[in-house]
């Protein structure tokens, strides 16, 4: 323990503070060569003799209580997993100051401050307010207008390049809308993982990620000059 690398090093300290008084060397003596005080010499010569080497180590400090049981940490690491519709909550996936006010409403906890929810939800590498989503398109003619709105983002159409004066207007879907049918149940969110489902649209057989609408021919608005026809 005296030379150990590994050994921390107040206690390689206190392990040689022993080892000087075994080979018969006087406080003082073992104060200058270890640098110590002469006062620590003696409460670890004493310590020693007491307790032996257990005597060596830090003793047990009560400090401040816990504010929360272990109970209470854990229920709020649970609802954490759960959806807030489950809850009658009117939100999609938690954040942390909601997840904390959630717990004062159910009683878990008289009162508790949005960084201790982060704190522990941290531990377990918990992150509700992720979410993973995977919907499948039904639609058969999906290849063919994808490969139109990949031609569009090469701003190309019915294959001719688009001119200087004609332009591609991307419009998102209404992201606030979920997919309607689910082909596997929603799995929680777990240490590490965030929360995850896989669905099937149902509002309409176009694929989910952003649609492409084409104004062709489009003139410049410089140019005070009206779009022709739009095609989507």
């Amino acid at each position: 323990m005296a030379n150990g690398h590994r050994t921390e090093h107040r206690l390689r300290v206190r392990a040689q503070v022993v080892l000087h008084a075994a080979r018969g060397r006087s406080n003082a003596r073992i104060a200058r060569e270890t640098g110590l005080h002469l006062d620590t010499v003696r409460t670890w010569r004493g310590r020693f003799a007491e307790r032996g080497l257990p005597g060596l180590s830090d003793r047990k400090r009560s400090g401040r209580p816990p504010s929360f049981t272990a109970l209470q940490v854990a229920e709020v690491k649970a609802l954490a997993c759960q959806l807030p519709a489950e809850t009658v909550t009117p939100l999609s996936r938690w954040s942390c100051p909601e997840l904390a006010r959630e717990v004062v409403a159910r009683g878990i906890a008289r009162s508790i401050s949005t960084s201790t929810v982060r704190r522990w939800v941290k531990q377990d590498a918990l992150k509700p307010w992720q979410h993973q989503s995977w919907i499948f398109v039904r639609d058969p003619d999906f290849r063919a207008k994808a490969a139109r709105v990949m031609d569009l983002y090469a701003r190309t159409w019915q294959g001719e390049p688009l001119g200087e004066d004609e332009y591609v207007v991307s419009a998102d879907e209404k992201t606030s809308r979920p997919a309607a049918a689910a082909t596997r149940p929603w799995h929680p969110g777990r240490t590490g993982r965030c929360a995850s489902t896989t669905s099937t649209s149902a509002a309409a057989p176009w694929p989910t990620w952003r649609p492409t609408t084409s104004i062709k021919p489009a003139s410049s608005a410089a140019a005070s000059q009206p779009p022709g026809s739009c095609r989507s």
